[in-house]
């Protein structure tokens, strides 16, 4: 390993992180009226995006990087990884339970039955970016990788990753502000659990090769932890909706979530060939 390919990925993945942020930013600024009518809408939008990250980029990269005989260690791994998040979650609403508000079985003032009140959106941004961040850790992981194999196939796959991390940046921080977080501490955290994108690439340069057979199943879990967020948090949320057309409209924003990811997805051609 040289300084000069160290440093490259580094400004790479963190260039990817700075220009997702910037973008994001332009949303953060918006008047409080135009974020209050767009939140929901981009929730819907990055639902579609989650999947399509999941079931169209991540889990098939994975599956595409083990011979036939790994197919269900990949299968595996992505059951682990929905326990994992499942466990996660339970730990922050019972922090959230203990430390905030009454939770299942704790009676309350005018509710003598104990039923709790909806707390799912309190623990979304913390599983949000947790899972995010595993995720540009790997997305470093993978330009480094690139960039170690040839410097312009870097630069490709990092354009790729940013053209494909984009809506998705956009739909985190409308998730984290409809999960109570403040605009500007959203984009915060956002550009956090981006630049940890440059721990990834690092990584790759560090360990090189030697990651390399382990990267399919890190991106199973990857896949799963996406996964969960859209289909546990996210789309409960959108079920309490139900006006026809704001079904429809959540649909429609849906597919436009998962087309985008599959444009990207199919443009970049990112593999393990």
């Amino acid at each position: 390993m040289t300084v000069t390919p160290f440093f490259a990925v580094a400004g790479l993945t963190a260039s990817v992180g700075l220009a997702s942020t910037v973008v994001a930013a332009v949303f953060v600024a918006l008047p409080e009226v135009g974020r209050r009518a767009l939140v929901p809408h981009l929730v819907s939008f990055a639902t579609g995006a989650l999947l399509g990250a999941a079931l169209l980029g991540l889990i098939p990269t994975a599956i595409e990087g083990v011979p036939p005989s790994g197919v269900r260690g990949i299968g595996l791994a992505v059951v682990a990884g929905l326990l994992l998040f499942f466990v996660l979650e339970k730990l922050v609403l019972w922090r959230h339970c203990h430390d905030e508000a009454p939770c299942a079985g704790h009676p309350t003032h005018g509710d003598p039955h104990g039923h709790a009140p909806h707390v799912a959106p309190n623990a979304v941004g913390p599983m949000l970016l947790i899972g995010e961040a595993f995720h540009n850790a790997l997305d470093g992981v993978i330009v480094g990788a690139a960039y170690l194999t040839r410097p312009e196939l870097g630069v490709a796959t990092a354009l790729a990753v940013f053209a494909h991390e984009l809506p998705q940046e956009i739909g985190n921080i409308a998730i984290l502000m409809h999960a109570g977080v403040h605009r500007w501490r959203a984009l915060l955290l956002n550009l956090l659990s981006s630049l940890v994108a440059v721990l990834g690439g690092l990584i790759a340069c560090v360990a090189a090769g030697h990651a390399v057979p382990f990267l399919p199943y890190a991106l199973a879990v990857a896949g799963a932890s996406l996964l969960y967020v859209a289909v546990a948090d996210l789309i409960p949320g959108l079920h309490r909706q139900v006006d026809p057309r704001r079904s429809l409209e959540q649909l429609v924003l849906i597919l436009a979530g998962l087309a985008v990811i599959w444009f990207t997805q199919h443009a970049e051609g990112i593999g393990f060939g």
